[in-house]
């Protein structure tokens, strides 16, 4: 659950991650906008599901977004809004599943489109070329190990206008719900619903 930190492993493994900037009460607000560019994205580093995260739109609101994130755990990070699309690629085991695009019809992928909104569009498979599915399924296991993380999981993605895609995050346990994207990937890659919870359990640890 922690953005900030598993960053850190990631970019020690020369992993691509989108670019961030820890903010703090005496941090220089307006030269992290003006590093970052507008728009820009700000969060908590330690919550899920959107939960907390800002567009930052206007010079001079990020100050103001701050305060208002202060009262989450954790490390509140400011990132660049990278706007080439948002991808997110599953693992079951060491095998990455296809990849899936994720389209919101509001202004982000936020809690509203990933759990009431019946209007996000989700591309599986996704649109990527053949050597950046590759690529992107390569990262989701290497970031995943990197983590050791074990059983299945979910890497997030973001691609920036030129088309350079960046490790967002990951999701060691992602939703099972009628929105949600492991299933849709695992269909994709043949296994039903059923036979996804299988594969899961067979991954299964105690300690």
């Amino acid at each position: 659950m922690d953005k900030f930190r598993s960053r850190l492993i990631w970019q020690g493994l020369g992993i691509p991650c989108v670019p961030f900037v820890v903010l703090h009460d005496d941090s220089d607000f307006a030269a992290v906008e003006a590093q970052l560019g507008l728009p820009l994205f700000v969060k908590p580093a330690a919550e899920g599901s959107s939960v907390g995260v800002e567009h930052i739109k206007k010079a001079g609101d990020l100050a103001q977004a701050y305060q208002r994130l202060k009262q989450y755990h954790g490390e509140i990070l400011a990132e660049p809004a990278m706007t080439g699309g948002e991808y997110t690629c599953g693992i079951l085991g060491e095998q990455a599943l296809p990849s899936i695009r994720i389209i919101p019809k509001n202004d982000f992928y936020d809690w509203d489109a990933k759990y009431n909104r019946d209007d996000t569009v989700y591309l599986c498979p996704s649109d990527l070329n053949p050597h950046d599915e590759k690529m992107v399924r390569d990262l989701t296991v290497k970031a995943y190990a990197a983590l050791g993380g074990r059983g299945w999981g979910r890497v997030d993605f973001l691609r920036d206008d030129q088309g350079q895609l960046y490790v967002l995050e990951i999701n060691t346990v992602p939703g099972m719900t009628s929105h949600s994207l492991v299933p849709k990937a695992a269909r994709e890659a043949g296994l039903s619903f059923a036979d996804l919870c299988v594969e899961i359990l067979s991954h299964a640890t105690l300690g």
